[in-house]
């Protein structure tokens, strides 16, 4: 029994030294796959193809394969019969290379700088395999982090870049390698000749991450979060840039949500209503927001029933409402405009078709948020030219279980935009309230809005809209 597992950790070493061979021989790896043992044979048989078809007969071109490994191209797979003796001997070479590493850095004084790098040599090649069999070995990569802080080369941490990006190559959705990732640009940020270039190819990494890992929220979170190192220049750059890929992945909110940062940004870069690029290039703020506006309504149209489309265009006209409520300037504009919208995506055909109902939904809550949201003397015309009973007619055949929510929603609002479009006093409503209820404003307001805090108006006088309305109740 004990030759047995003698025999056994010795060739889980063997390969585990193997593994360490071609990482060390191949640093221009870029993919990593773990592979059944049967499909060794045919990837052999590909490869010597290959090279037979080619003029060059060089060593490069042959693939490395034996009973474990097949490298390639920068290409490495894995067999999946020595993954499990691969990474117990990955773990117990690492966990005993990091306690003597630890016994060094405590008796610094007492040892060479030869054997010190000697043994930090070791635990970067440990946990390097570690990472690659076990991307979510949070000690592994600590202990990476902890070897490269003290090493002031560049190469180091851009290294770092390359063995966590070969971990997404099969791990797209790995948080530790995502956090690596932003730990290195962190810590080279203040002195790094070349990090525009750096989080260029960053941006594209996550892209075509994107490509083959859907909706994946980590790393459209690690684009979001290179924009604040990012240049003006290189925002504006972003957001046309995944201006395309937005529009072809209607329902990934996360492409959206990045765009939404990149527009942030930029409103932080601006001066009032410009944004000053160099001295001979400028962009008006307003119509950023504006093509912006008319991109989305474009793909609302197109793509029916896509909710991540309509929580963007909720960004666009909140900062849009208010830039122009400011002076007024437009706004009357864009409430005609958000009308039509309404009337165009409220129709539902005749069919089983499921996202016309969603667009019909979606649709109408962004109508009611908008009335909401706008200021007070446009949100009343809003709601007047859409009418309160039409748009509840439309919140309730679309999500018709929802409808006490609609007219809890719908029914509070009304008396209080009313008064404060006209501006009436309290003492003037009261009475009039009195005569057509039989109790004070108050009784009124307990029955009918009883959660409802009424402002303090002005004087005033009552119109005829205010008599309409309590001829309602």
């Amino acid at each position: 029994m004990n030759e047995q597992d003698s025999s056994y950790e010795l060739k889980a070493l063997h390969v585990l030294n193997e593994l360490e061979r071609i990482l060390e021989c191949d640093p221009l790896i870029d993919e990593v796959g773990f592979i059944h043992p049967s499909q060794f044979g045919t990837l052999n048989e590909e490869a010597h193809q290959l090279v037979l078809s080619s003029d060059d007969t060089s060593s490069s071109k042959i693939s490395v394969v034996n009973a474990s490994f097949w490298n390639k191209d920068h290409k490495l797979g894995i067999s999946t019969e020595v993954l499990f003796p691969l990474y117990q001997r990955a773990k117990s070479a690492f966990m005993a290379a990091t306690k003597q590493y630890k016994a060094l850095i405590s008796n610094s004084s007492e040892n060479s700088s030869s054997s010190r790098d000697s043994i930090e040599t070791e635990v970067m090649n440990h946990s390097r395999a570690l990472v690659l069999l076990s991307c979510d070995f949070g000690t592994a990569w600590h202990s990476r982090k902890f070897v490269v802080s003290k090493k002031h080369p560049l190469s180091f941490f851009m290294y770092e870049l390359h063995l966590s990006a070969l971990v997404l190559s099969y791990a797209p959705k790995c948080e530790h390698a995502w956090s690596h990732r932003r730990w290195v640009i962190k810590s080279i940020a203040g002195r790094c000749p070349i990090l525009q270039e750096i989080l260029e190819k960053e941006s594209e990494l996550v892209e075509k991450i994107a490509e083959r890992s859907k909706m994946n929220y980590r790393a459209w979170n690690h684009r979001s979060w290179l924009v604040p190192y990012m240049s003006t220049k290189q925002v504006l750059h972003e957001l046309k840039k995944s201006r395309n890929w937005a529009g072809l992945h209607v329902a990934d909110n996360s492409c959206f949500h990045y765009r939404r940062r990149l527009m942030l940004r930029i409103l932080e870069d601006s001066s009032d209503k410009l944004i000053i690029v160099s001295s001979e290039y400028t962009v008006d703020i307003n119509q950023l927001w504006k093509e912006e506006l008319e991109w989305n309504e474009m793909l609302i149209k197109l793509y029916v029933g896509r909710e991540a489309l309509w929580l963007h265009r909720r960004f666009l006209a909140l900062v849009l409402i208010k830039r122009l409520s400011i002076d007024h300037h437009g706004l009357g504009e864009f409430v005609d405009n958000e009308f039509h919208l309404l009337t165009s995506c409220s129709t539902v055909p005749d069919s089983n078709f499921e996202d016309h109902q969603s667009q019909a939904l979606y649709s109408a809550t962004y109508m009611l948020w908008s009335v909401k949201l706008l200021p007070q003397l446009h949100g009343i015309e809003f709601q007047e030219k859409l009418g309160a009973e039409n748009l509840k007619s439309f919140l309730n055949k679309a999500c018709p279980e929802k409808s006490s929510l609609w007219d809890h929603l719908m029914g509070r609002d009304d008396l209080i935009l009313i008064l404060e479009k006209y501006n009436i006093a309290i003492e003037s409503v009261s009475e009039s309230i009195y005569r057509h209820s039989g109790k004070g404003l108050t009784g009124f307001l307990n029955r009918r809005i009883p959660t409802w805090s009424l402002p303090q108006l002005e004087k005033g006088t009552l119109s005829s809209h205010i008599q309409i309305f309590l001829q309602k109740w």
